[in-house]
């Protein structure tokens, strides 16, 4: 029964039906609030508050896994690394981002466990360190596009870009950031334990996009510095997993044309037609709301019978019950 509420469970039943497969990518708003300090403690207080919100939605009936970005915190663990590398030995990228696998979701395990415990729920979370096949011929390792560490004025990241020879670019209007590689997921290696657990257990997985690797031609893996979007991620394991929605939380209530402009408008349903469309007519910014949209087309033209939604964390729920969001559909 997965946990599932025994009342809850039972209407299931008498409509012949099974708990729903829900796929969540949470967003980075969901591990640190804007203008909070970048502390564990910080983010761990942040977490809490999230599980609150994962823990409704699994206490609705829904069978859920969790994905989570990292950016912000593997772009500080790789500058901390870098800055004490005349103490210590720096990490490689690949490292960082398995280091940042580890913290977000310890911090997402206590939260989640702790938020169920408070709806007298027993239900196991566990967290996979998740590797993620890419191509590496991919050509966003010739593109760097995905925004990671804090944010910096111009004059900062330009003073950064000549000392260290980082890509900065600016990020949707909130500041200027450090630029890597972010080639698409191509195979998810730990697949095949996530769907032994999924019938038992909440899984965290692919956690910031998976941990980027490379196989070489006698089979073993070779990590790579670059960031999955977590989005794509999100997608491909929803894919795999046979979920009946991937849901993509992030700040906004909504997916908005003419964002932050007069004629601002928000979506309630979109085909993806219409999704596409929107796209190439650059309503969508590229490392915030593009990847989003691209992710849920992806799922839904792969899998025209489900749906995608786009809503913020705290608007999860009624998305689900059609109340508000963004619905993805192939018609």
């Amino acid at each position: 029964m997965r946990g599932i509420e025994k009342g809850v469970y039972l209407e299931l039943l008498s409509k012949n039906m099974k708990p729903q497969r829900v796929v969540i990518a949470l967003g980075g708003n969901a591990l640190q609030e804007a203008n909070s300090p970048a502390t564990a403690e910080a983010q761990r207080q942040v977490v809490q508050k999230t599980c609150r919100y994962l823990a409704e939605i699994s206490c609705k009936g829904y069978e859920i896994s969790v994905v989570h970005g990292n950016g912000p915190q593997v772009g500080r663990i790789l500058l901390a690394s870098e800055v004490a590398q005349n103490v210590t030995p720096a990490m490689p990228f690949d490292v960082c981002g398995a280091m940042s696998q580890g913290y977000i979701g310890y911090h997402l395990q206590q939260g989640l466990k702790e938020a169920l415990k408070k709806q007298n729920r027993n239900l196991p979370v566990v967290t996979i360190t998740t590797q993620m096949i890419v191509d590496e011929n991919d050509p966003a390792f010739n593109n760097p596009t995905k925004p990671i560490g804090p944010f910096y004025t111009q004059e900062e990241a330009e003073k950064i870009a000549e000392e260290k020879g980082y890509t900065m670019k600016e990020d949707a209007g909130r500041g200027w950031r450090r630029v890597v590689p972010s080639p698409r997921p191509k195979e998810i290696v730990e697949i095949d334990s996530v769907k032994r657990l999924w019938d038992s257990t909440i899984v965290i997985t692919c956690g910031g996009g998976g941990i980027p690797v490379i196989e070489n031609n006698d089979g073993t893996l070779q990590g790579v510095a670059a960031v999955i979007d977590k989005d794509f991620a999100a997608e491909l394991l929803a894919e795999e997993v046979e979920a009946d929605i991937l849901l993509i939380l992030t700040e906004v209530e909504k997916v908005m044309i003419h964002f932050k402009k007069p004629n601002q408008k928000g979506l309630d349903k979109l085909s993806v037609a219409d999704a596409t469309k929107y796209m190439e007519e650059g309503h969508f910014a590229p490392g915030s709301m593009l990847p989003k949209v691209q992710a849920a087309i992806k799922f839904v033209r792969t899998n025209p019978d489900k749906k995608a939604i786009i809503t913020s964390l705290y608007h999860a729920v009624d998305a689900l019950e059609g109340k508000t969001g963004t619905e993805i559909i192939f018609e």
